[in-house]
């Protein structure tokens, strides 16, 4: 029996704590931690700066159009009204960085667009948006998940019932991933699974993601077990990464995903040198490195 999702108006996250941000785990840097500790060391205490796409670029400006479609009132979230947001969306990243004039210039601009609302019109085949309202898009979620473990994070979009099943969505602009790599793709949804339990003590009836890239959606049902062994996962990432922290052993893990990677040159699994570990700047060894994970 299928199920129609609609508006609910409980929230979904914490109240923003005042004053300075927690440190936190998130999805993202949990997973980096996990494929390779000394990419996480690179992207969230280094911050060594990576090179963008146009893929990802191109995935920004999607997520933004989906963000503000459903913001407008159901008759309204049409294709064409689709087709404006991309085009407002890659406007307005534009205004904000500049330096993307010249990954994407414009003569490319049309063909780079163009591909854009193939993934729109991808993904009105796939839903109809104007059927159901989305409880919340880009829902920031904070929750503690032990004294000193906590998670945050984003999710793309969250969708309630009226008898409160709650469905987790997140959008792909790539292709669905071989079964080698859906194991990577369920941890941030088992991520932000888990936190709604924490938050609601609801197990979310389905984690989706959508493939805009070819069609393909990914559907899983979690359970209640499930998330509490997850939640034995994080807190170990956590603690490994705190220990890490404060000995700067962030050691290379060599996989497939290494082909990817924007800092082979610093590898010495690759033949590069690891730089000089820069430490919690202005603070004792011993103290937390938590203020150090990235968000």
């Amino acid at each position: 029996m299928s199920t129609t999702f609609e508006n609910n108006p409980a929230s979904l996250v914490d109240p923003v704590p005042e004053g300075p941000r927690r440190p936190a785990l998130s999805p993202s840097r949990a997973a980096d931690f996990k494929q390779c500790p000394l990419l996480y060391r690179y992207r969230a205490i280094d911050k060594f700066p990576e090179t963008s796409t146009t893929a990802q670029v191109k995935g920004t400006v999607v997520h933004s159009a989906l963000e503000n479609l459903f913001d407008m009132p159901a008759h309204l979230r049409t294709p064409d009204t689709a087709d404006v947001l991309v085009d407002a969306a890659w406007d307005t990243l534009c205004e904000k960085e500049p330096a993307l004039r010249a990954l994407v210039p414009d003569t490319d601009v049309p063909a780079f667009l163009a591909e854009a609302h193939r993934l729109l019109t991808t993904y009105y085949e796939m839903e109809d948006p104007t059927a159901f309202e989305a409880e919340s898009c880009e829902l920031r979620i904070e929750v503690d998940l032990a004294d000193d473990v906590a998670l945050r994070g984003f999710v793309d979009r969250i969708d309630v019932a009226p008898t409160g099943e709650v469905r987790v969505v997140d959008y792909k602009t790539g292709r669905s991933p071989s079964e080698l790599f859906e194991a990577r793709a369920l941890f941030q949804m088992k991520f932000y699974a888990l936190a709604i339990l924490r938050l609601r003590g609801v197990v979310p009836a389905r984690l989706q993601l959508m493939y805009l890239a070819d069609g393909q959606q990914l559907r899983y049902t979690p359970d209640r077990d499930e998330l509490e062994r997850f939640a034995g996962t994080l807190t170990a990432i956590w603690r490994a990464i705190t220990e890490a922290g404060a000995t700067g052993d962030f050691r290379p893990k060599k996989s497939r995903m290494c082909q990817w990677c924007d800092h082979k040159a610093r590898c010495p699994e690759f033949g590069g040198e690891i730089p000089a570990y820069p430490g919690w700047p202005g603070r004792p060894a011993e103290d937390s490195a938590a203020d150090y994970l990235a968000s």
